[in-house]
């Protein structure tokens, strides 16, 4: 349930602009990602950092592509969202000597210093990747390209590297040890 609340305002923005256009989809991932924000404040939980940055980003380039009627400041957020990520956790591992990936997951796994540093590194690669890639097809092809594109490839791109990330960790996780059965 947690996950489709994340994906909501991004399954809103999809429907919205299937069945209106552009500048309503943007209305609407502005006023769910308000709604998101709002719910965790109701409901008294910590507000995560992502969401502010991401309802901070959309209520400027939303509000700009609205505004303007241009659709070129919507697709420049994606890439800065996927650029700010990557630098986030460049700079605060080698400015701040502190690795955002161990901080979210220390607390499900152990790994050595190494792995979590290698971690870091391939999501903030990543993020890099899936901004360039997101800059390339928001310019170089049609608006419903686009679309499909930031809503289907880059969550299923994003899903994949996840499952990829977890698949790569898996050997250097400790293994439980099991009670060998008795004959």
């Amino acid at each position: 349930m947690k996950a489709l609340l994340e994906y909501l305002p991004l399954i809103v923005f999809f429907i919205f602009y299937k069945f209106l256009d552009i500048y309503w989809a943007t209305g609407a991932l502005i006023v769910l990602s308000a709604l998101q924000i709002l719910g965790h404040y109701v409901l008294k939980k910590p507000i995560p950092k992502r969401h502010w940055v991401f309802f901070f980003l959309i209520l400027i380039f939303g509000g700009l592509t609205i505004f303007f009627h241009d659709d070129t400041f919507l697709k420049w957020k994606v890439s800065i969202i996927n650029g700010f990520f990557a630098f986030a956790l460049l700079v605060s591992r080698y400015v701040f000597d502190s690795n955002i990936i161990k901080q979210f997951l220390q607390e499900s796994m152990e790994l050595p210093e190494k792995i979590w540093d290698k971690l870091n590194l391939a999501w903030a690669t990543f993020f890099i990747f899936c901004g360039g890639l997101n800059w390339y097809v928001a310019f170089h092809f049609d608006l419903e390209t686009w679309v499909n594109f930031k809503v289907f490839g880059l969550t299923g791109l994003t899903f994949i590297f996840a499952i990829g990330s977890i698949a790569a960790l898996y050997k250097h996780l400790p293994q439980e040890d099991t009670p060998e059965e008795k004959p």
